[in-house]
C-alpha cells in the first residue's frame, strides 16, 4: 500500500519559532523554513501545500496565485487584516488562526499587559525620565505625571482583551466604562454606555475592537471632539481603527494629553520598516506625549510559544482530518 505523501509546509517567518511547535509539525509534514522577502517568497511557494505567517507578509491574490498547491494558510493571530479572506476562499485555501479560540486565548495576557505598560509609560513620562537619568540629570519636577487611581477608564470594545484590561483597571482603582454593542459579558462594576458617552466620560481611552468595515476609522475627528480635553489614548488593537490625521490634530491641539500606540495604519504592507517621514513617527521624535512601539503587544516568549504550539496542533488536525471543518474561516 502506497504511503500518502507528506504535505510540504512553508514557514515564512521562522525566526524564534517554538521548538515544540516545530516538533509537532515535523511529525507529519516536511517543514521548510524560509526567511524571504516578498519576491523570493512568491518564487519559493510553488511547491508548498501549506504556509505559516505572522504579520510580516500579506497573503493576497498575487501570493495565492503563485502557490497552486496551497490548501492552508496559518497565522497565530486573531486579527486577519494581513490575509485576503475572499481571495483565499476563491483559491480553496483554508485559513487557520486564533480567531474565536476563546478558551485558549484567555490564557494569553501579553497584549493586555502591554496596554498597561504603555499607559504607565505615558502618564508617568517614563521614556523621557529614563533618558534624563542615563545622562546624569535628576530633574524630578520635569516629569510630574498623573495617578491612575480615581480616573475613569473607557474601554472601546469589551471582548477578551477589553475585559482583561478592565480587570487591571480595577486594580488601579479606576472607574470603568465600556462601549460595545455585544460585550463578552455583563460584569459587575462596569458601566456599559454608547461610544459617545464613553468617550465623553473617560480620562483614559483604551481601544480593543477587531478591525472590520464598521470599525475602520472608528475614532475620527468627531470621536476626538467628543473626548474631554486632556484625555489619554492607548491603542493596541489595529492602526486602522484610528484616523491618524485626526489623532495628530488632537495631540497638537491639546485635546489629547497623550497617546500610546502599538499599531499603525498599513503597517503590514510596510514589511519590517515604516516610512521615515510617517507623520506620527515624525511627531513622536520631538514630542513626549506620543509613544509608539512596533506591534509588540503579543510578542512575549511565553505568548508566542503557546500560540505557535496551539496553531501547530491545529494544523496537524487539519491535515490529519480531525475536525477539519472546525478550522475554516
Amino acid at each position: 500500500m502506497t504511503e500518502e505523501p507528506r504535505p510540504v509546509i512553508m514557514n515564512a517567518e521562522p525566526d524564534g519559532y517554538s521548538v515544540a511547535a516545530r516538533d509537532v509539525l515535523s511529525a507529519f509534514a516536511d517543514v521548510r523554513e524560509v526567511t524571504a522577502r516578498r519576491q523570493e517568497l512568491l518564487t519559493a511557494l510553488g511547491g508548498a501545500d501549506g504556509l505559516i505567517v505572522r504579520l510580516g507578509h500579506r497573503v493576497d491574490e498575487e501570493l495565492l496565485a503563485a502557490a497552486p498547491r496551497l490548501r492552508m494558510v496559518a497565522t497565530a493571530t486573531t486579527g486577519l487584516n494581513h490575509i485576503d479572506l475572499k481571495a483565499a476562499a476563491r483559491h480553496g485555501v483554508t485559513v487557520l488562526s486564533l480567531k474565536g479560540e476563546t478558551a485558549f486565548l484567555d490564557t494569553v495576557t501579553a497584549t493586555a499587559e502591554h496596554t498597561w505598560g504603555l499607559l504607565l509609560a505615558l502618564v508617568r513620562h517614563l521614556p523621557g525620565a529614563l533618558t534624563q537619568a542615563m545622562a546624569g540629570r535628576w530633574e524630578r519636577d520635569q516629569f510630574k505625571g498623573r495617578e491612575l487611581s480615581g480616573l475613569t477608564l473607557g474601554i472601546v470594545g469589551y471582548g477578551r482583551l477589553g475585559r482583561m484590561v478592565a480587570g487591571y483597571g480595577r486594580a488601579f482603582r479606576m472607574r470603568i466604562l465600556a462601549a460595545d454593542p455585544s460585550p463578552i459579558s455583563q460584569d459587575a462594576g462596569i458601566s456599559y454606555l454608547p461610544l459617545p458617552a464613553v468617550l465623553a466620560g473617560a480620562d483614559v481611552v483604551s481601544v480593543h475592537v477587531a478591525l472590520n468595515p464598521e470599525t475602520d476609522g472608528l475614532l475620527d475627528t468627531t470621536a476626538f471632539a467628543q473626548m474631554k480635553s486632556g484625555t489619554y489614548l492607548v491603542n493596541t488593537s489595529r492602526g486602522e481603527i484610528l484616523d491618524e490625521c485626526a489623532l495628530l490634530k488632537a495631540l497638537e491641539s491639546g485635546r489629547l494629553a497623550g497617546a500610546a500606540l502599538d499599531v499603525l495604519r498599513d503597517e503590514v504592507a510596510s514589511g519590517q520598516t515604516m516610512p521615515a517621514n510617517h507623520p506620527l513617527l515624525t511627531y513622536a521624535r520631538t514630542h513626549d506625549n506620543l509613544l509608539i512601539t512596533p506591534h509588540i503587544g503579543g510578542a512575549t516568549t511565553d505568548a508566542m510559544h503557546k500560540t505557535e504550539v496551539f496553531l501547530a496542533n491545529k494544523i496537524r488536525c487539519f491535515y490529519c482530518g480531525e475536525h477539519e471543518n472546525d478550522y475554516s474561516t
